[in-house]
């Protein structure tokens, strides 16, 4: 028997949120004990206060759990806390509860490019959990902050670690075609993106960008040297429900075997993988060669959503190129939280 870890969830009604609450609600040593949402619904049972919009119902060890808030004073006796909170509440909220000797592994944007702030993709960067060695003494806290990337970052990075040696010498172009549940349950109206395509999103490119070579970075000594990344984004909104597409070019002047590149994809494995992690995929990249492959409809679900996978590999005019495709809402937000709870665990940070 494996001791529960227990766990809070902040921002636990949202669709990330939600996504949490059903992982968790069958994890082996996870186990969700505090929920918090917005001040209106403190006090409330989570059934009674959840627009629940995941297939299947609430969970029946989650659905009576009361509402509370934010404060460290109600999470002060859990392990560890969770945040699927909205990016303009998050930065505050979470740094109490560090401040005051929490460990918090968050969705959120802040601190993500903070030196100090491991950025973790689970089979990307775990050796970046290091930098929690020095963090405390750097920052004054008392406990811990971890945060994940970018949902869109994170389903690009994980293709781009196995070609790192190809991309650091290169030009990358990335062309996101994000889904509209990566911009939250009432992100954009029904009558802006039904039928449309909007070649904008605030922020998105920039961010995407500065992630990656956080993410592909080398840990020495107490910080993480970025990657040599010369990366260009455009990101796109499309009318899908869920599931980031990117067609990443990499302008190379090498020699590219296209055979050997799927090889590297296939064998890609990492310390999620090699200690058989709950949520790990068993393949973290999966490689579909029929020429009209990833689709969302039928891709975006690999290996419970926490697998990413890529298509259309080929290499001409001195131009790499493949189409990526991951679930925006798992494997680049809910699943990668957890995945990350997984990974401390097994380093021995909780």
């Amino acid at each position: 028997m494996v001791d529960k870890i227990k766990v809070s969830l902040l921002g636990s009604t949202g669709m990330v949120g939600q996504k949490m609450v059903k992982l968790l609600s069958k994890h082996p040593y996870l186990e969700l004990v505090k929920v918090s949402a917005s001040p209106s619904k403190i006090g409330k049972k989570y059934k009674d206060s959840v627009k629940w919009i995941e297939p299947g119902d609430i969970p029946e060890n989650v659905k009576d759990l009361p509402i509370v808030s934010t404060n460290y004073e109600d999470h002060k006796d859990v392990d560890i806390v969770l945040s699927a909170l909205p990016n303009e509440l998050a930065e505050s909220i979470e740094l109490e509860l560090v401040k005051n000797g929490k460990i918090v592994v968050s969705n959120a944007s802040p601190f993500r490019m903070d030196p100090d702030v491991p950025l973790i993709n689970p089979e990307v960067n775990w050796e970046h959990l290091e930098l929690l060695k020095v963090q405390q003494k750097k920052k004054g806290w008392k406990g811990f902050l971890v945060k994940n990337p970018n949902c869109t970052a994170a389903i690009m990075s994980m293709p781009l670690k196995p070609l790192l040696d190809i991309a650091e010498k290169s030009k990358i172009l990335i062309t996101t075609l994000q889904a509209v549940s990566g911009a939250g349950y009432n992100g954009i109206s029904f009558m802006s993106i039904e039928g449309n395509i909007i070649p904008y999103i605030k922020g998105e490119e920039d961010k995407i960008a500065k992630e990656l070579t956080k993410l592909n970075g080398k840990f020495e000594g107490q910080q993480i040297i970025p990657a040599s990344l010369d990366t260009s984004v455009t990101s796109i909104r499309v009318p899908t429900r869920v599931g980031h597409m990117g067609v990443i070019n990499i302008l190379t002047n090498e020699k590219v075997n296209i055979e050997e590149i799927k090889q590297r994809f296939r064998n890609f494995k990492s310390l999620p993988q090699i200690k058989n992690l709950p949520t790990a995929p068993k393949s973290p990249i999966i490689v579909r060669d029929e020429e009209d492959r990833p689709q969302p409809m039928l891709d975006v679900s690999a290996e419970n959503g926490m697998a990413i996978t890529v298509g259309r590999i080929r290499h001409e005019n001195n131009v790499l190129r493949l189409i990526v495709l991951g679930d925006n809402l798992v494997r680049g937000a809910a699943g990668i939280t957890i995945l990350t709870v997984e990974v401390m665990k097994e380093l021995g940070y909780i």
